[in-house]
């Protein structure tokens, strides 16, 4: 019998609008991706490039009013989760799919144990009660690193450090067993030595449990540590898509390209000016109809500032949004 090789999620033509005063803003416009099952698919880009609202947007976590899906599938499980009603949709969000979000602060209740908020999803999800629902906490606090479980099973929010918080939230995440977890830039406020320890956590947890994950960041150093092939997002598109190998010894597009010129080198050379990409990301009061990333690109030409480009497979397995490609053949650099 053949092996079932069907990805976990499979996203095909999202697309997100947000209604405001001055229009409406195209947030995510026409978003495919696949995703297998024990893959880690970082995604990357600048603030306001789409990151964070694609993949709320899978869960239904956007306030509509004023968001609203504007078209696409979003396949999971054999469900299409843009059609599910909201109360399947909470049973899918926490128990089959866990999400991580970025300031662990203010997404625990400080009124509550760190206990009792590990314990609630065990209580919602599995039917986990008393003594089965506590001991599965104190599990999930000795999973994910957090020093003498039983003490800190009754301590508060406040009483943990910063990086502790983010392994209760990642615990709380990984209550259900969940196939898939979302993590949205979750080492952001944490300073490098702790960033260092989650990482290493996660690659760890990625091992032990074999779960696809998705982790949303603007740092390319956190991705060349940890993903296994990283979208690229720019004004809420996909401009390039690789294995992390691939895209860091090969990178196409010129926003990737530019993306990369800005880590600061470490070794072997002189302390240096850092780079920097001219101008600002744009405005997306409408649907594109050019290449969004022209008046920022130093190889734009006539047709890009009249046709949006389309993902096309420059080489095996690397996809890239460029007029250079389609017209010229061109490799970028």
């Amino acid at each position: 019998m053949a092996e079932d090789i069907s990805p976990v999620l499979s996203v095909k033509d999202l697309k997100v609008v947000f209604s405001t005063r001055k229009g409406e803003v195209h947030a995510v416009n026409t978003i495919n991706f696949d995703l297998n099952s024990g893959e880690l698919l970082g995604v990357v880009g600048e603030s306001g490039s789409g990151k964070s609202v694609t993949m709320m947007s899978l869960l239904g976590l956007l306030p509509s009013p004023p968001a609203r899906i504007n078209g696409g599938t979003v396949s999971f499980e054999g469900k299409d989760l843009l059609k599910v009603n909201p109360k399947e949709i909470r049973k899918i969000r926490g128990g089959e799919i866990g999400f991580i979000f970025q300031d662990p602060m203010t997404s625990l209740n400080p009124v509550f144990s760190v206990g009792f908020q590990i314990m609630e999803p065990l209580k919602k999800h599995m039917g986990l009660t008393g003594r089965k629902a506590q001991d599965r906490a104190l599990e999930l606090l000795d999973l994910v690193g957090i020093p003498d479980p039983k003490k800190r099973f009754k301590d508060y929010p406040h009483q943990f450090s910063g990086g502790m918080r983010q392994r209760v939230m990642i615990a709380i995440a990984l209550a259900c067993d969940p196939k898939l977890l979302i993590a949205d830039e979750p080492t952001t406020a944490l300073d490098v030595t702790i960033q260092a320890q989650i990482l290493e956590l996660v690659r760890d947890l990625r091992k032990k449990l074999g779960m696809a994950i998705i982790w949303i960041t603007h740092d390319l150093g956190v991705i060349a540590g940890i993903a296994t092939r990283v979208i690229v997002m720019y004004a809420g598109q996909i401009v390039e898509q690789a294995n992390v190998e691939e895209l860091f010894a090969n990178p196409q597009h010129p926003y990737t390209k530019a993306l990369i010129g800005t880590i600061p080198a470490v070794r072997g050379e002189r302390a240096k000016r850092l780079n920097s990409i001219r101008g600002q990301a744009p405005t997306t009061l409408r649907e594109p109809h050019f290449c969004s990333f022209h008046p920022r690109c130093d190889f734009a030409f006539d047709k890009c500032t009249s046709i949006n480009p389309q993902l096309i497979e420059q080489r095996k397995n690397h996809l890239v949004a460029c007029h250079l490609f389609e017209d010229k053949g061109v490799t970028v650099g």
